[in-house]
């Protein structure tokens, strides 16, 4: 099946960083073209690996932990700090300009899949910070002779990735509440069938959400993710498990069917149609973002509900006996059962 122009492979992207520390690959508008208000990466962190404090200046950052255990440090805009750690399964949501770091504090291994709310996000280091300033001019910032800064180490770059060199501090509030975080593979699913799930981490569940939102859509093999679009909202996501097939609508009448495997990202605009479903006999798990806090959906079950007949009839060139007798949906499923074998090509 040829290339898709909505779909790369974060998995072989390029590294921004790539060592002993871990990883970074990002996909953005400079390597996917298509891309409008989101862009993602792939965080990896060895034991004891820190993703340095910084801070992004125009783009809000949505994160979700497939492995390991981290420690999460955040200063807001509104001068509020809090430490919070994430394990598999729970996501956290660091707002436009506020300072944070990343520490693995596990054994392991630890993976997150991020997205942000700009196809560039700009990001700016406190280490970098610190290199465009003076000796004379922190040493007045912290009331320090300016050669008291003179042996720290700086400059305007940023070496993404550090080491820590003493154990971790983890402080004993990391394990309350707190508002950046939210537990979505804990939630109870709004949807919940025998052939697929779908948890959700919006603004209705997360109030802190203010640019963004994401669903954990598990589909099994005698399922399918209906036809839909989504008003208003662009969606990018990234497949975890599994191999699926998706087809979507571009407005010149063409449709785009491809292939999508474990470590894929796919990107469809605003309120273009499109559906998903499995290939294979297993599940498959997508990480599906949004660049809305409350996306919202129209499939195609409630779309024939709206009209008559007659209308439909008319739109598709027949005649009204002739159009099949289809259920009335008030609510759209997200998720339906497979009643015929998956088609060969997808589409049309």
């Amino acid at each position: 099946m040829a290339a898709s122009w909505h779909v790369r492979s974060l998995l072989n992207a390029d590294p921004s960083y790539e060592g002993e520390l871990g990883s970074v690959r990002r996909l953005t508008a400079d390597n996917f073209p298509l891309l409008r208000r989101m862009s993602m990466k792939r965080l990896v962190l060895a034991p004891d690996a820190i993703r340095e404090p910084h801070w992004h200046a125009n783009a809000d950052e949505l994160a979700y932990c497939l492995s390991g255990t981290l420690l999460i440090s955040v200063l807001d805009t509104a001068d509020v700090f809090g430490s919070f750690t994430i394990r598999p399964g729970e996501m956290f949501h660091i707002p436009t300009g506020s300072l944070h770091t990343i520490e693995n504090v596990g054994e392991g291994m630890a993976e997150l899949i991020i997205v942000f709310s700009d196809e560039r996000p700009e990001d700016f280091s406190l280490h970098a910070a610190f290199g465009a300033m003076t000796d004379a001019v922190l040493g007045n910032t912290f009331d320090l002779p300016a050669s008291a800064l003179a042996p720290v180490r700086r400059d305007t770059g940023s070496p993404i990735l550090v080491r820590r060199p003493a154990a971790a501090e983890i402080p004993a509030a990391a394990e309350y509440p707190d508002p950046h975080k939210f537990d979505i593979a804990d939630e109870t699913p709004p949807i919940d069938f025998p052939y697929g799930t779908a948890r959700v981490a919006r603004s209705q569940f997360w109030p802190s959400l203010k640019n963004m939102a994401m669903y954990s859509v598990v589909v099994r093999e005698n399922g399918m993710r209906e036809p839909h679009w989504h008003p208003g909202t662009a969606e990018m996501g990234y497949v975890h498990k599994g191999h699926a097939r998706m087809s979507i609508l571009d407005p010149d009448g063409s449709v785009d069917t491809y292939e999508l495997q474990p470590g894929d990202a796919y990107f469809i605009p605003r309120s273009y149609p499109h559906q998903i479903e499995v290939l294979g006999e297993e599940d498959i798990h997508f990480l599906i973002f949004f660049d809305q806090p409350m996306p919202a959906d129209i499939g195609y079950r409630a779309a024939v509900s709206s009209f008559s007949r007659s209308v439909l009839a008319a739109t598709f060139g027949g005649n009204v006996e002739d159009m099949p007798i289809l259920p009335l949906t008030t609510a759209d499923p997200l998720i339906v059962g497979r009643v015929n074998p998956v088609d060969t090509e997808g589409g049309r």
